[in-house]
């Protein structure tokens, strides 16, 4: 762990009878804009976040772009007046756990981050990342950062396993659906099967895959009439980020 940061031992959650308190729910009768994977792209974020809506950003605040320490400035100042949430993405729980002291496989979008960080907002973030919903729904919306399973739909988003196993649900929350393969760049190959069990009335707000091939979100209706929106346009990886408006 870097020298700027704490140590696991002095970054204190805030738990209440052993779980550890959500972030805000969706506000009811609200605006919303709901932002795709951020990725460090604080100049995309600043300007995504400009808005008198309630910003829904859909998880993996930082890793890969220039500044990821500003855009997590900016959504936690967000949350803090009440005008925003961030789903849990796979990065943030990997940031969690580094900071929470737990070996991670790290790479060198991870390292930069970690490096950007002072103790203070170290402790702000590992904070808010602990309290981030893995999915939320409402009015005939889902919300999520990776994929969609009808389970999600009967369940509340477990509490975030900062120190513990990642349970099969928020497995598919967080990384999607694997077939098992790995893929010649070293990730492993992931199916959009889920897209054709959601079902129909329901649109699906998803990022972690960036599906566009024209720099717009990506939008599949699968035959049932399901609908899933893939807000990754690989901001912070060489795209841009984008939003949409409800």
């Amino acid at each position: 762990m870097p020298a700027n940061l704490p140590a696991p031992e002095s970054i204190i959650l805030d738990e209440t009878s052993g779980e550890i308190p959500r972030l805000l729910s969706l506000p009811t009768h609200e605006r919303l804009r709901v932002v795709g994977d951020v990725h460090g792209d604080a100049r995309g974020f600043a300007a995504a976040a400009a808005t008198d809506r309630f910003v829904v950003q859909l998880g993996d605040l930082t890793d890969h772009g220039s500044d990821s320490a500003g855009v997590l400035v900016m959504m936690l100042d967000r949350i803090a007046a009440g005008r925003g949430l961030f789903l849990l993405g796979n990065h943030d729980l990997k940031l969690a756990r580094t900071l929470a002291g737990r070996q991670v496989r790290r790479g060198a979008p991870l390292e930069a981050t970690l490096a950007a960080l002072d103790p203070a907002l170290a402790e702000r973030t590992l904070a808010a990342i602990a309290r981030a919903p893995a999915w939320l729904a409402a009015n005939g919306r889902f919300f999520v950062h990776a994929a969609f399973d009808p389970g999600m739909l009967l369940e509340p988003p477990p509490p975030v396993p900062v120190t513990g196993p990642v349970p099969p649900l928020l497995a598919r929350a967080l990384y999607g659906q694997p077939t098992g393969r790995m893929q010649p760049d070293g990730y492993p190959e992931r199916s959009f099967r889920w897209v054709e069990r959601i079902p129909p009335g329901l649109t699906v707000y998803c990022g972690h895959d960036c599906r566009s091939r024209d720099g717009r979100p990506y939008i599949h209706r699968n035959e049932a009439g399901g609908i899933a929106v893939f807000l990754d346009t690989g901001a912070g990886k060489g795209g841009h980020l984008s939003w949409i408006d409800l």
